[in-house]
């Protein structure tokens, strides 16, 4: 019912692409990061909640939104958006043709978010699952003790008047840190440019979140030695970090569980924070939904379609894309060294 396309996965029966990497007629996207959400397809159709992102995200796309659990048709298809609980709006996108059903998850996460809806299982015949984290090293402790190590090592830097650098994902991540520090925050926080619009808009979608200060061209140096500042990767190494000298970097992200990855991309501390499933969760998930059959994508989809097939008797199979999720910031080899080299739980 949804076949793999050189543009993306393809719905015959509804003409639609979901997630498709290159302009289409129309897209049903789960949610609005880059590699979900590509400019200069004719119409867009995401979750209620994920509207204002998107359209901040892709400020011409002609957007319109389905609320969670509600049921429309396209085509011959039966069309609804479900929970995922990976960011503001993310959805799994539910397509029912004959008797039919077919379950996208797009990116999902298990785990409390105060951001978004929490992800709820979705019963089907087959369902496409992500497997960004789809290896038994990876598995995710307790959101709160990893932010409570964030404001530890803030606090540390802030006695020695040191900047705490913290690199992030410019749309989930950086927003579900502000989250979780509000109300319990006793420092200034600021972010770099590129994050500024998506908190906005996740302020104006109603998340409450901890005041943070974009960094301007006159906030520098002193202004922000006492500050958490949370930037994309993709500033470090650029003039901007000149106006943070001395700073302590760290990264947040699910590849901080391997400790070779911090030491080779020399952070001076990595968090465990992740918004996809670890291996354990998206073992439950496979089995919540009841498939019978499971198609895998984005990530280690090779290892997650063996192991589903071996151990648990399901058809599968595996699905290309043109991006590979959170790995897609590290190599293959930086991003699964040996299972000895795993970071240890606190």
């Amino acid at each position: 019912m949804i076949a793999s396309t050189s543009r993306g996965l393809f719905c015959d029966a509804g003409n639609f692409y979901i997630d498709p990497w290159e302009p289409v007629e129309r897209a049903l996207v789960t949610h609005a990061h880059g590699d979900h959400a590509r400019a200069g397809s004719a119409s867009y159709l995401c979750a209620a909640p994920g509207g204002t992102v998107l359209r901040r995200r892709i400020p011409d796309a002609a957007v319109q939104t389905l609320p969670y659990g509600e049921a429309i048709t396209i085509g011959d298809a039966r069309v609804s958006f479900h929970p995922a609980g990976h960011i503001l709006g993310s959805a799994q996108i539910r397509v029912e043709h004959r008797g039919e059903v077919w379950v996208v998850s797009g990116d999902y996460k298990r785990v409390p978010d105060p951001t978004c809806d929490p992800f709820e299982p979705v019963r089907c015949h087959t369902f496409i699952t992500e497997a960004t984290f789809a290896l038994p090293i990876y598995t995710w402790d307790p959101t709160g003790a990893i932010v409570d190590e964030i404001v530890t090592w803030w606090q540390a830097n802030r006695e020695e008047e040191r900047p705490s650098v913290l690199f992030c994902y410019a749309l989930g991540k950086a927003q579900r840190i502000l989250a979780e520090l509000r109300g319990g925050s006793d420092g200034p926080i600021h972010l770099h440019g590129a994050m500024s619009a998506l908190t906005e808009a996740y302020r104006e979608s109603g998340i409450a979140m901890a005041p943070a200060e974009r960094i301007t061209e006159g906030i520098r140096g002193k202004a922000l030695a006492r500050s958490l500042v949370l930037a994309p990767l993709s500033a470090r190494g650029t003039p901007w970090m000149k106006r943070l000298p001395n700073a302590s970097v760290a990264f947040a992200s699910g590849l901080m569980r391997v400790r070779g990855v911090r030491r080779q991309r020399a952070f001076d501390r990595g968090f465990v924070l992740s918004d996809h499933a670890d291996w354990p969760a998206l073992l439950a998930t496979v089995a919540e939904t009841g498939a019978s059959r499971v198609l895998v994508t984005h990530g280690w989809s090779e290892a997650l379609a063996r192991f589903l097939a071996e151990e648990h008797a399901l058809e599968t199979g595996t699905i290309r894309t043109a991006f590979e999720g959170e790995t897609g910031e590290l190599t293959e080899a930086e991003a699964a060294p040996p299972p000895g080299d795993v970071e240890s739980k606190q």
